[in-house]
């Protein structure tokens, strides 16, 4: 078996083994989500010009020497005005976002201002050179690097494209994702009424969410019973048109479980077995297609947790460096307990928490059939085996999204 920090080493590596190569360019209206391809450089200054922070006056501070006084106003500048030089000894009226006149170097707040009409103005307490001014240049250089490849596109992203005038971006292609749930007791919610023997399948659209909320594509989320030629066939189908294959349930050694064989008579399997719990029963293999390529295989367990926890930290690293991104392990931090346990397994365990002021909170249940422990917590936190956690004792633990 491998343990947890070997197999999300070897996730990470083997998905960038297997990175996607192809981009395309898509505008900002259809970029969200998708992987930045190439690292952008800004064309011009942002500001392109400096400007007022504020509404006020701008002036030229030696013109009034020690003391506060009264100016001439001799121009108005409101947003997206031209300007022209500033005559000395008088001020511009001028409003936030406004270019700064040539020879103006310090505005003024209109609170700190006296005026009666728009000849004159009253300035009250004097500031220093340079004050309420954004520069040319202060957001971003002309020529500096402003987004770089590999990382994931949001509302952020796409705002601060904009605003350096890039209107379409190279982004690698989606991540194709077939997704397969095996076992004859699911039944498809909204299907109709359970009988006897019958689950609903909870893992499909839970794994169908997840992954694109990654940003990938899916391709097929199909059932298979348990049968070894239909295990063969779903597999071998999916390989035609995904990158990876999840498959959830059938991976472990019993009589109904046909996963396992079916990945080494169709392909490689590299391994099988992670000391961590839940999830022990995971596999990773190598599926070929047709054009020469490999397509990735992970093979989660069937239980909805065990499901759930393998993909956020085993599955959803492969994936993000299949997809070139620059941050593929998952994000992981320490808070405190407000709870006492003494774990006598025999391997380490991933136990649903949530953070609150007091501390980590534990889930009563923490079975890996559970699925309501997920929707309440916010995090997994990570105990060693064999470990007694006291009160108050720093735990490591990985956000959920």
């Amino acid at each position: 078996m491998l343990e947890f920090e070997q197999a999300l080493q070897a996730m990470q590596a083997e998905g960038k083994k297997l990175a996607l190569k192809c981009s395309e360019e898509q505008t900002l209206e259809l970029a969200l989500g998708r992987i930045l391809a190439k690292d952008i450089y800004s064309s011009i200054d942002v500001p392109p010009a400096d400007n007022s922070a504020m509404d006020g006056w701008a002036y030229r501070r030696e013109d009034l020497g020690t003391e506060p006084g009264t100016l001439q106003v001799s121009q108005r500048i409101a947003a997206g005005d031209k300007t022209k030089p500033l005559a000395a000894n008088t001020a511009a009226r001028i409003f936030t976002g406004a270019e700064i006149p040539p020879g103006a170097d310090t505005v003024v707040m209109q609170e700190n201002c006296s005026w009666r009409n728009d000849s004159e103005v009253s300035i009250n307490k004097l500031d220093k050179i340079g004050a309420n001014i954004r520069r040319r240049g202060q957001d971003i250089q002309q020529n500096s690097l402003v987004l770089k490849a590999g990382l994931k596109l949001d509302a952020r992203h796409l705002g601060l494209l904009a605003s350096i005038g890039v209107a379409k971006v190279e982004v690698f292609r989606a991540l194709r994702v077939a997704l397969v749930s095996t076992g004859d007791e699911l039944k498809q919610a909204g299907s109709g009424a359970l009988t006897p023997g019958q689950i609903y399948n909870s893992n499909g659209p839970m794994l169908e969410a997840y992954c694109r909320d990654l940003g990938c594509e899916i391709v097929k989320n199909i059932h298979v019973g348990d049968n070894l030629k239909s295990t063969e066939k779903a597999f071998k189908e999916s390989a035609l048109d995904a990158d990876i294959i999840l498959s959830c349930g059938g991976v472990s050694v019993g009589e109904e479980d046909h996963v396992k064989q079916a990945l080494e008579n169709l392909g490689e399997l590299d391994f099988w077995k992670i000391r961590i719990k839940p999830g022990k029963p995971l596999a990773y293999a190598r599926l070929p297609k047709q054009d020469g390529r490999t397509c990735a295989f992970v093979g989660l367990p069937g239980n909805p947790v065990s499901a759930f926890v393998c993909c956020h930290l085993f599955a959803a690293t492969l994936m993000r460096a299949m997809q070139g991104r620059q941050h593929c392990l998952p994000e992981r931090s320490y808070a405190n307990t407000n709870f006492a346990i003494d774990m006598s397994g025999k391997r380490p365990e991933f136990i649903r928490v949530k953070q609150t002021e007091h501390g980590l909170e534990r889930f009563n249940n923490q079975s890996s059939g559970v699925l309501s422990s997920l929707a309440w917590a916010d995090a997994l936190a990570f105990v060693p085996e064999q470990q007694k956690i006291d009160r108050g004792q720093s735990l490591q633990i990985f956000a959920l999204p």
